[in-house]
């Protein structure tokens, strides 16, 4: 695999609405109507949401967004990794990223919600093993059986050493 990049992207760009389109599909297939908190084209073009992706030699690998909720505390949202690619670590540097990014805008908190379902488990999986810790709902979202709520504390960015 050639080098990866992770980088601002369109959320309109063709091969990136396709990737959307299944993340849309898979959140539809595995949650009730009103537990799909995934955002359309539309939603990640908000102002507040910063949308990624992650290519090797052009391909689309994954996407990810960052929100932010306030002065302190961002949110993590639609994090995808194609099927092909799954298993290979390209999750983990996206979500990885997204911390990164998140600690460097100065973000104290950066929350998430998933999936309950067994579907969820590998994302799950993947956010506790970079910290998440699981927490009460945040933001706008509220108590269901169907979502997890997970939150991870940073620590500030530091400063390289002169």
């Amino acid at each position: 695999m050639s080098e990866i990049e992770i980088a601002p992207d369109d959320p309109r760009a063709a091969d990136v609405r396709a990737l959307l389109t299944q993340h849309l599909e898979f959140a539809n297939e595995h949650s009730p109507p009103e537990d799909v908190h995934a955002l359309d084209i539309e939603g990640l073009l908000d102002l507040v949401i910063t949308f990624f992706s992650c290519r090797s030699g052009g391909q689309l690998l994954a996407v990810g967004a960052l929100k932010q909720l306030d002065d302190r505390h961002a949110e993590v949202k639609s994090m995808h990794t194609t099927r092909d690619t799954r298993g290979r670590g390209i999750g983990r540097r996206m979500v990885e990223h997204l911390i990164d990014v998140a600690r460097e805008r100065g973000f104290e908190r950066i929350s998430l919600e998933t999936g309950s379902m067994a579907a969820f488990a590998p994302a799950r999986a993947l956010y506790a093993s970079v910290g998440f810790e699981p927490c009460e709902p945040f933001g706008n979202y509220s108590a269901s059986p169907n979502s997890v709520y997970m939150t991870l504390t940073l620590e500030p960015a530091r400063s390289p050493q002169v």
